[in-house]
């Protein structure tokens, strides 16, 4: 006797099509239909999260993900390359914003690709940074990402300066802090091996994965944190702060300056840390 199985090899769109016999009327309906799709195995973890953050980010605002000012890495355009690079080499971007007169003069966005040829096809003549430039892109604080997403998508830009309601510069953001809230986390030069908690920097900080165990923290670096009431660095740090924080959100805790580099709705991933002087 022969059994129809073409019911157990329908594919993903039938079996979520499936999933919305009763059409959801808002959007926290909606997430509540996927949540159930994936307590039925009709989506993967992975790509529950992917819909999600696809769903949400319509909700966020350029000023809710920006690095904000004051920790925005900027090279002045007086500047000779024996005073910048050694930033360049430290801070590790592809991307600077570069400054004339004061932190609101924006000149353009030097890519730091478009250095070594310059550098190597003139080696003897004076260096005019100002020639290499590329155009700077300005977005207002509410700018919706998914905009924003969409016109980083259009003119090919990967970085925008972002302004205040005064005209100043309030921050910056690029395509993959957008991307990262869709997709989660991407990999770049912050981080760590798989087999290790804490990466040393030239600089003298640390890049510190949040479920570091706190023993691990405290026989690294000496110290003497509660590890009977925090299991790792990563509670440690949400306790210090009474919410979850934000990417690039600073904290001071026992001598040290924990910053936030990547973080998403639930749980923080990645800090960068600091020893202060004593």
């Amino acid at each position: 006797m022969s059994v129809d199985r073409s019911s157990e090899h329908r594919s993903w769109l039938e079996r979520i099509t499936q999933a919305f016999v009763h059409e959801p009327r808002n959007r926290e309906e909606l997430l509540e239909v996927l949540q159930d799709a994936h307590e039925n195995h009709l989506l993967d973890r992975q790509a529950l999260s992917i819909v999600e953050g696809a769903i949400q980010v319509a909700d966020l605002q350029a000023r809710d993900i920006m690095v904000p000012r004051s920790q925005m890495v900027t090279i002045r355009a007086d500047q000779t390359p024996r005073e910048f690079l050694p930033m360049i080499i430290e801070a590790a971007h592809s991307r600077y914003p570069v400054i004339g007169e004061g932190p609101d003069d924006v000149l353009g966005i030097l890519l730091a690709k478009d250095l070594v040829p310059m550098m190597l096809q003139h080696p003897d003549q004076p260096f005019d940074l100002r020639s290499i430039l590329r155009p700077v892109t300005f977005v207002p604080e509410s700018k919706r990402l998914n905009v924003l997403l969409k016109e980083f998508r259009s003119t090919r830009n990967h970085m925008a300066l972002v302004i205040d309601e005064y005209g100043g510069v309030a921050g910056l953001v690029t395509i993959e802090d957008v991307l990262e809230q869709i997709v989660g986390d991407i990999e770049d030069e912050h981080d760590v091996e798989e087999d290790s908690y804490i990466k040393p920097l030239p600089s003298g900080d640390f890049i510190v994965k949040a479920q570091t165990p706190l023993d691990s923290f405290n026989e690294f670096f000496e110290s003497e944190f509660p590890e009977n009431t925090f299991d790792n660095v990563g509670a440690l740090v949400v306790d210090a702060f009474g919410h979850l924080p934000k990417r690039n959100e600073v904290t001071e805790i026992g001598g040290y300056r924990f910053r936030i580099l990547t973080a998403d709705s639930q749980n923080i991933h990645l800090l960068r840390l600091t020893p202060m002087e004593s």
